[in-house]
């Protein structure tokens, strides 16, 4: 049984995830690229800008996109602050976000959510759509329950702009939902340098590491006595975010609410 062909709009087509997602999309038989989001190229066709053979048009206004191409779907892995106001304009539009981009505040997801339920629509943000990625952070918070020293090491390409990630974010967000927030280290510890021990959250020490030559690649650390775990998931490339993406849009149009994280909707 065939299924049902999801049209979608893509943010950002020429960015290092943006193209990936065009690939995506061409590749998978029951999705299908209607537009595209980007600053330049107004009314080009995608064949003519980038090495794809979609005749889709890029448009430079997202109104203007959503009005003439009328999408099921709005795939965006732009940035944080575009990422916001493209979601938001999806919904108002009747268009399921799935987007990849990290900075929503509680105030924003719930606006977003209020969206959501007014439109009966769904709407899914993940801050990591790799597979593994999301395993990594769902077995970090089993392990969590049984030890409650743990420490996250992130590291990432050296044009990321946000420290700590939003995966190492997210992962601290779900350990504290199992593990009551407590100081770790000696209570006399002192930073000789500031910064040397990270950041924190509830207790939990984020450290960031930024180098050419890097990807996407996550180390959470759990001490015990006499004991240590370490659950470690690594990206090498772009296209191991794609199986991600592809879940959401599928899913996405399953549900009438927002979903905050891949996990969520992983079985």
């Amino acid at each position: 049984m065939s299924k049902e062909t999801i049209k979608i709009a893509i943010a950002g087509p020429r960015g290092r995830m943006g193209s990936e997602a065009v690939q995506l999309v061409e590749n998978t038989d029951h999705f299908q690229l209607v537009g595209a989001i980007d600053i330049t190229y107004d009314r080009k066709k995608l064949s003519e800008v980038l090495s794809c053979h979609s005749d889709a048009l890029i448009y430079t206004d997202i109104h203007e996109c959503f009005t003439e191409t009328n999408p099921d779907v709005l795939i965006d892995l732009t940035t944080p602050e575009v990422g916001k106001v493209h979601t938001k304009i999806a919904l108002e539009h009747g268009v399921r976000p799935v987007v990849g981009t990290t900075g929503f505040s509680e105030k924003d997801l719930e606006n977003l959510r209020g969206l959501t339920e007014e439109k009966g629509i769904g709407a899914i943000i993940a801050p990591n759509f790799a597979l593994g990625a999301v395993l990594m952070m769902k077995f970090s918070q089993m392990a969590a329950q049984y030890f409650s020293d743990v420490e996250v090491i992130e590291q990432h390409h050296d044009q990321k702009l946000d420290a700590p990630s939003g995966t190492a974010l997210k992962t601290a967000e779900m350990i504290s939902v199992v593990r009551d927030a407590k100081k770790q280290g000696h209570p006399d510890e002192k930073e000789i340098l500031p910064g040397a021990r990270g950041a924190e959250q509830n207790g939990i020490r984020l450290h960031s590491v930024r180098l050419p030559g890097l990807i996407a690649h996550q180390e959470v650390i759990f001490g015990g006595d006499g004991q240590t775990l370490k659950i470690r998931h690594d990206s090498y490339n772009r296209t191991s975010f794609m199986s991600g993406v592809k879940l959401a849009v599928e899913q996405v149009m399953k549900i009438d609410q927002l979903v905050y994280g891949l996990e969520n909707i992983m079985e």
